[in-house]
């Protein structure tokens, strides 16, 4: 194999690593970003008190599939709650400088930051915010007039502005990198699927439907989000909204 892509998989193997910052003694890096003092937070409803439909996990399974067209009603702020909990939801702060959570990550680092593009969310004005996990809180990240057609574009024109909410999750990878050193790059993107899988299952409890995106124009997506490209980049996204096209239980016309 030649390439940049095995060039990867070739310099990420344990035989090339020395000695992680851990092993050092080097401090860990933050949990999560700190919440900027100067922008607005958005307190969310508890995740443990919304109601949701109940869905046998072999159901989800059988009836996973990506959904590309969505009804135009929104989505509700308990909904979104429910989901940010299911795909990042802290369920403990460990004694070792860790977040436990709903989704598993290499070493308990999870390196993901949570943005959302509202669009049709009850309770929440159209734009752009950040998760605050730790305290389960939205923080108000861009506002601005057309942030959702920046962010349509920068995903190739995919399916952004008909979607009532859209998932965009940023990695920071000295998180991971500080314990597992180039290695630790791997691991963003295997954590990555494990969220998206989560948000997968959970969307039909709460009768909506959600699109993975993985072609988009990353630098173009970064500047969207004010991100530096290197020590926080966008990996992956994914649309979510009510369903309304269903050509038999548990599929979509496009599905996949």
């Amino acid at each position: 194999m030649t390439g940049v892509g095995a060039e990867f998989v070739e310099k990420t193997k344990y035989r090339w690593l020395g000695v992680s910052d851990q092993q050092k003694g080097v401090p860990p890096p933050p949990l999560e970003k700190p919440a900027d003092p100067s922008k607005p937070i958005v307190d969310l409803p508890d995740p443990s008190s919304v109601r949701v439909r109940p869905v046998d996990l072999t159901e989800a399974i059988a009836a996973r599939t990506s959904v590309r067209k969505y009804a135009p009603e929104p989505v509700t702020l308990d909904e979104v709650s429910y989901l940010l909990w299911c795909t990042q939801g802290v369920k403990e702060v460990a004694a070792r400088h860790a977040t436990l959570r709903t989704v598993p990550s290499a070493g308990a680092r999870h390196p993901f930051e949570t943005y959302l593009l509202a669009n049709r969310v009850e309770g929440l004005e159209p734009g752009l915010y950040r998760f605050l996990a730790i305290s389960h809180r939205l923080q108000e990240h861009d506002l601005a007039d057309g942030v959702a057609r920046e962010v349509h574009e920068a995903t190739l024109g995919q399916y952004v502005l008909a979607s009532a909410v859209t998932f965009i999750w940023a990695a920071v990878p000295y998180r991971t990198s500080w314990r597992y050193q180039e290695r630790g790059w791997r691991y963003l993107f295997l954590d990555a699927g494990h969220v998206c899988q989560n948000l997968y299952l959970a969307v039909q409890a709460v009768g909506a439907g959600c699109c993975a995106i993985a072609a988009f124009d990353d630098d173009r997506m970064n500047r969207v989000l004010g991100l530096d490209g290197e020590r926080e980049f966008v990996v992956y996204v994914a649309t979510v909204g009510k369903t309304r096209v269903r050509s038999a239980p548990g599929r979509t016309r496009e599905g996949s």
